[in-house]
Parts: structure tokens; sequence; C-alpha cells
């Protein structure tokens, strides 16, 4: 039996968020540390929910490329809100496949809840639910999967 690489997300000291990538006995984790996000994305205007799912696809894509560079990932995940994702306060996300250069990726933790992503004083009265499934390839430019490919191979 072929052994699977494993993609973690969880909350972490109820602060951060954090994505870990594992395969075999080696691995790599990144955070996204939740104040320092909101505050920068709060102070600049910034939609927090869509602002969020950018940053997380980016942190996947990074942490998976450091453990196992790769030209191509494929994420598909749903996403539910409060409110439209523009003025969402809550999210869940729920993460449904994950594979690089068709290499699939074990999920453990595939629901990812938040809470609080706006500020307290925005809150709007009329909220209308979003929910909403993704399926998004991201590539890996050339250049970038050659540096990932060489410290890869430093090790």
């Amino acid at each position: 039996m072929a052994v699977s690489p494993v993609l973690v997300i969880k909350i972490v000291d109820g602060s951060s968020v954090g994505v870990r990538a594992r395969w075999r006995d080696e691995f790599i984790e990144h955070h996204i540390v939740m104040n320092s996000v909101l505050a920068y994305w709060w102070a600049n205007d910034l939609p927090p929910a869509i602002k969020f799912l950018e940053l997380f696809e980016s942190v996947i894509k990074r942490t998976i490329n450091e453990l196992t560079p790769h030209k191509t990932l494929n994420l598909k995940y749903e996403v539910k809100a409060d409110d439209v994702l523009e003025k969402a306060s809550q999210i869940e996300i729920n993460l449904i496949e994950v594979e690089a250069d068709d290499v699939g990726f074990k999920i453990d933790g595939k629901t990812l809840s938040l809470n609080g992503l706006k500020n307290s004083s925005e809150e709007s009265e009329e909220k209308t639910p979003f929910s909403e499934s993704y399926e998004k390839v991201l590539e890996t430019p050339d250049i970038v999967l050659k540096k990932y490919l060489e410290m890869k191979n430093k090790d």
C-alpha cells in the first residue's frame, strides 16, 4: 500500500491557522497569525473573508511546494459564510480535495471555521448567507519551481 502525503489544517492556540504538509518522515508547517492579518485588512479597508481565502490558498501552495515541489496544485473546497464574502464575519471552509501534480493528499482537519473577521463596529443588519464551491488550479511559475527544486535538492 502506498503512503499518501497528508495536509493538516488546524486552529492553533485560538489565534493562528496552522497548515502542515507531511510525507513519510518529512514535514513543512506554516501559520497564519490571525490578529496580524486582520489588523492589516481592517486598517486598509480590505474584505477579510476574501483576503483570508487568497492567503489560505497561497499558504497551502507554499507549504506543499516546500515539501514536494510541483507545477500544478488542484484545490477543491466549499465556503459557507454568514453574509456575502465582502461583508462576512464568519466563514467555514470545507477542503474536499488537494492534489499536487496528480498526487492526492489525505486531508486532516477538512473543516476550518473562523469567526470575528469583520470589525465589530462594521456589522451590517441585513445579511445574505453565502455558500459556494470552488475548484482552483494554481500553477507554480517555472522560475519559482526551479528555486523550490534547488532548495529541496540541498537537503
